[in-house]
């Protein structure tokens, strides 16, 4: 049982914005989610329905995890100290 991947606009533009060597390791770790949408390592981000995050060195994913519909939606990758500014 897989899930999609879908990228929201602007993920998919911060995710462009990255160095090429991070954003493959970044493209990786968001692929393994379609295997298992929360691996070991992963956080249910507090006050959030669906949102979890996981951690690829110094930077984050954020993204939601639709059960019903075996859908991972990429919200946010950035930098842990830019990641949760809103």
């Amino acid at each position: 049982m897989n899930y999609s991947i879908q990228f929201t606009s602007a993920a998919a533009r911060q995710v462009k914005k990255l160095p090429h060597s991070v954003r493959a390791r970044i493209l990786d770790a968001i692929e393994r989610l379609e295997e298992n949408p929360r691996p070991h390592g992963s956080q249910k981000l507090v006050g959030e329905a669906t949102a979890w995050r996981i951690r690829v060195g110094d930077y984050r994913v954020i993204y939601d995890v639709f059960d019903g519909e075996l859908i991972v939606s990429i919200v946010r990758a950035a930098h842990r100290r830019e990641v949760y500014e809103r």
